[in-house]
């Protein structure tokens, strides 16, 4: 038996809107936990993937992307990210290598130069860039800020995701086994369920929607005698036009939506699922803070 003592820890995802984050935690957990779109502002709450080895168990918190607020929903988001910030362990901070330096990466930049947890900055994408050009981002990001590591790797491809899997572990203090070894969230299964239902209409529907979608699973229950799970949905948006677009010509739009959501859910629930989704409108619900709430995204635990 091995006399390494056992890791453990918490770890902040934290960076710009559509950098990768829940691309390479999903990738690390080695299955969906948080949605994945080519939208930007997708990932809404704190949401923490649980990823255990032998040696350690990594609880890998992914948070909003970074951006200025527009709305009630919008000061949540930042709220939840600038929270995650506190009492962790290491902090990853994950650029989009393929693109120059932002403001937006400048302003993160600033929120981390008072922390003393080690910050690893993660150049994500390399798959879309040149090695030069590469160096020369590592180079730029140097003089900006006192990195603990700096880590290239391509998390939709996988490409050195392994090796810093490996560097965060090393800077995990001995510590207890917080989650049981086989589980990958601590969020239940619902909010899970409607994040799925969310990440397929993000997909499938136009650029004017989808900061407008929330989801809400009303009801999700074991069919004893089919053994199917039946779950009923409801899919937010803010105004009548909004509303058919999600539905579509015939309900076409809708179908498909649940036609993919479905697959994600089985997988999640070892399953088959009897998925029933509806569309309603609620008007400006984004800055209406007891509804947002209602939807699981809640502030007040952090």
């Amino acid at each position: 038996m091995s006399e390494d003592k056992f890791k453990s820890g918490f770890i902040s995802i934290i960076g710009r809107p559509n950098v990768g984050k829940s691309t390479f935690m999903n990738k690390v957990l080695g299955q969906k936990v948080a949605i994945m779109s080519d939208k930007p502002q997708t990932t809404r709450n704190k949401i923490q993937g649980v990823y255990t080895t032998e040696q350690s168990q990594m609880i890998f918190i992914d948070t909003p992307g970074i951006h200025k607020p527009k709305h009630q929903l919008g000061e949540h988001m930042m709220k939840v990210a600038r929270n995650t910030l506190r009492e962790t362990e290491v902090i990853l901070f994950i650029v989009n290598v393929a693109e120059e330096i932002g403001r937006g990466d400048e302003f993160i930049i600033e929120m981390l130069e008072h922390t003393s947890t080690p910050i690893v900055l993660v150049l994500n994408k390399i798959d879309l860039v040149h090695p030069d050009d590469l160096i020369k981002q590592i180079e730029v990001y140097k003089d900006k800020l006192n990195f603990s590591e700096i880590v290239p790797i391509s998390a939709l491809q996988g490409n050195n995701v392994d090796k810093l899997v490996e560097v965060i572990e090393s800077y995990l203090p001995e510590g207890p086994m917080y989650y049981p070894e086989d589980r990958v969230t601590d969020h239940p299964e619902h909010f899970i369920v409607s994040e799925l239902i969310r990440e397929k209409a993000l997909h499938l529907t136009s650029q004017e929607i989808p900061h407008a979608i929330g989801v809400e699973v009303e009801k999700m229950k074991a069919n004893e005698e089919g053994g199917k799970v039946h779950v009923q949905a409801t899919i937010y948006v803010e105004r009548e036009s909004q509303k058919g677009m999600v539905i579509g010509k015939g309900g076409k739009m809708l179908k498909e939506i649940g036609k993919l959501a479905r697959v994600d859910i089985e997988n999640l629930l070892g399953s088959k699922v009897y998925l029933e989704l509806w569309v309603k409108v609620q008007k400006d619900w984004r800055n209406k803070t007891n509804f947002i709430r209602s939807l699981g995204y809640r502030d007040d635990e952090y």
